[in-house]
């Protein structure tokens, strides 16, 4: 089994699935959470600055904000068929000279990924076993701003995921969801400097945006 804690991925979030997803982006626009940290960032202006996208998928925010000014971005992913997704969403946009791609679990290849303005991980602590080490390892590299998508706290949810994980292990499938409590989430963000400056629920989701207001830790540039 993989110690990334990240077991399985490829086995959910494959080639069809990609394929789903990015049609339905061109199509839709970003999923709701989705847009909810958009509009969080754009708040705050990102403009001009450099972006690290972790656990990017098809790369929906990278694609968001560089069409608003950010001028660069890096996608992180484990799946090569997504990320062969956020490739053509690129290409077919004319912004692949603007967006570099780094294929692996983010814990494993951090010390080759630089620091940027700007790091986001939506709807990714859910998938890592090891939620210290994937927060302290990400916010590290955020400059200004740090951005999660994360499921709440709460005991239906973890009910839920649960059930979920239950009918994983009746597939035979090694993936498995995590609900983290979001307040160890707060404080591994207040180890790198950083407290919530945007916020918002929806009923299975916190969405928040943290901002850096102290000098401890490091951006990893």
């Amino acid at each position: 089994m993989d110690a990334c804690g990240c077991d399985g991925f490829t086995e959910i979030f494959d080639a069809r699935t990609a394929r789903h997803d990015l049609s339905r982006y061109r199509r839709h626009g970003p999923d709701g959470t989705t847009a909810l940290l958009l509009d969080m960032l754009r708040a705050a202006d990102v403009r001009g600055g450099t972006l690290l996208d972790i656990g990017a998928g098809i790369g929906v925010i990278d694609h968001e904000l560089l069409r608003d000014g950010l001028e660069r971005a890096v996608l992180v992913d484990g799946s090569p068929a997504y990320q062969a997704a956020a490739r053509d969403e690129s290409a077919k946009r004319g912004t692949l000279d603007r967006l570099a791609f780094v294929e692996g679990d983010f814990v494993r290849v951090a010390d080759r990924v630089e620091g940027a303005d700007v790091v986001t991980l939506d709807r990714v602590v859910c998938c890592y076993r090891d939620v210290d080490a994937l927060v302290r390892a990400s916010s590290r590299k955020a400059a200004r701003l740090y951005g999660l998508v994360l499921p709440r706290d709460r005991l239906l949810i973890r009910v839920g995921l649960a059930a979920i994980n239950g009918w994983y292990r009746l597939r035979r499938r090694a993936y498995r969801a995590f609900v983290h409590p979001n307040a160890r989430v707060d404080a591994l963000a207040a180890e790198a400097g950083f407290a919530p400056a945007s916020e918002a629920t929806t009923t299975f989701w916190r969405v928040v945006l943290y901002t850096r207001v102290a000098t401890q830790g490091s951006s990893g540039r």
